[in-house]
């Protein structure tokens, strides 16, 4: 055929083997070499010429008869080295890079755009789940004002686990690395890195701003414990690790990735296990989800492939192949620092079980303008302290943090154990 399209592929672990297999079905595009760490390597995969085989990356990006560059290394480096190599050459790239896209997305986009080639990252984001192209193409029409997401699968297996098993956090966290959806070290994961380099990505576009993913603020689930999921449980929520990111009245951009208590009554509080969900609000269309495998060789691969088969359908016949897929913005958001933003929180307190505390604590929370719809004592412990559990209205974060350093410095409370945001 004339019109096939060759392929470059960087990287052939999980996600890069899925992409050549699904590749394999399709007459149009041909893998003409693939970068590996160890061309030695027995690799089980039908179709795998050692010839296409290549330990040199560079050689991929250089190499003239490449139309498409297809990156899944990961990672930083040598991957934006590589990338902006290849538009160099002129070559249109397709990557699932989500901590390069939300780091170097501007110098990437620009340099597209000086070169006049297409840069798509479907699987950068939520893994199986067609978004970046919904949003770009077929919500063009919306203005979008808020997302709110389940977008890492292992923090979502974990505490998917944790609540059915009523279990703390580290024995569920052993097993999910013994089963493999935890790495060996789960930091990125379980401390939000993974989720706010997506929601850095997904607020970007739906915005039409460009998003600091340094000032994003982030904390992880490794606070939360059996009890927290009890409570959660008791009142009506469950927790999940949530992506969020809004519009504000005053037009700045609010961006963070923390636990919530999601109520039963939202749809996003029941997708469980390691799947991923986005949620997103806009006019006219409303109010949208979409669900499913947020990770995975073939799930991934499914946007990864998707991406190269729309650049291939038009590379033969123009010069400038799905305009409207291409990064347009320039401004920079104003993003809403943490301690302006405005929740309702679940406050768990250890205290001595003595008259007065829980008097107290309301009192704290009066001077601190904070309106309190529920305050109640969860039973006695061993040690003769008490757990007071807080509910609150929608309350100035700046105004929590202060109740509750004032509430670690009462005389009779042991420690403010957890503070964590509500979605209702």
């Amino acid at each position: 055929m004339d019109n096939i399209v060759k392929v470059g592929l960087l990287g052939l672990g999980t996600v890069g083997s899925g992409v050549f297999k699904t590749l394999s079905n399709f007459d149009n595009v041909e893998v003409t070499k693939i970068s590996v760490s160890n061309i030695n390597k027995k690799r089980n995969i039908e179709g795998l010429s050692q010839e296409i085989l290549t330990t040199d990356s560079m050689s991929i990006v250089n190499n003239s008869d490449i139309d498409i560059i297809v990156e899944v290394i990961g990672g930083i480096n040598p991957a934006f080295d590589l990338i902006t190599t290849a538009i160099k050459n002129k070559k249109h790239i397709v990557t699932a890079n989500k901590e390069l896209i939300a780091k170097h997305g501007e110098e990437i986009f620009e340099l597209a755009k000086k070169f006049n080639v297409s840069v798509l990252y479907e699987a950068a984001v939520a893994g199986g789940i067609p978004i970046i192209m919904p949003i770009k193409m077929a919500l063009a029409g919306n203005k979008i004002s808020k997302i709110a997401g389940i977008l890492n699968g292992t923090t979502n297996f974990i505490l998917t686990k944790m609540t059915n098993e009523k279990a703390d956090f580290e024995p569920i966290l052993k097993e999910a690395q013994e089963l493999g959806y935890a790495e060996a070290d789960p930091t990125g994961d379980i401390q939000g890195y993974d989720a706010a380099y997506k929601i850095a990505i997904l607020a970007s576009l739906a915005f039409g701003k460009r998003i600091d993913s340094s000032l994003i603020y982030r904390e992880g689930i490794d606070n939360i414990s059996a009890v927290d999921i009890e409570y959660a449980d008791d009142m009506g929520y469950k927790i999940k690790l949530i992506a969020l990111a809004q519009i504000t009245e005053n037009d700045k951009v609010d961006v963070r990735v923390h636990p919530m208590f999601v109520s039963k009554k939202l749809p996003i509080a029941y997708i469980d296990g390691v799947l991923n969900a986005i949620y997103l609000k806009g006019h006219p269309v409303g109010e949208v989800m979409f669900s499913g495998p947020g990770a995975g060789e073939f799930p991934t691969a499914s946007s990864v492939v998707g991406d190269i088969l729309a650049l291939a359908e038009e590379i033969p016949y123009t010069d400038n192949p799905l305009p409207m897929l291409k990064c347009k913005h320039e401004e920079k958001a104003e993003q809403l620092d943490i301690k302006h933003t405005e929740n309702k929180y679940y406050i768990r307190v250890s205290a001595q079980n003595t008259p007065g505390v829980i008097g107290d604590l309301g009192c704290i929370c009066g001077r601190n303008k904070i309106n309190l719809s529920s305050i109640f004592q969860k039973g006695i412990l061993a040690d003769g302290s008490a757990r007071v559990v807080l509910l609150t209205e929608p309350s100035k974060e700046e105004a929590v943090q202060k109740a509750v350093e004032e509430m670690n410095a009462h005389s009779q409370v042991k420690q403010v154990m957890n503070v964590i945001r509500v979605m209702d």
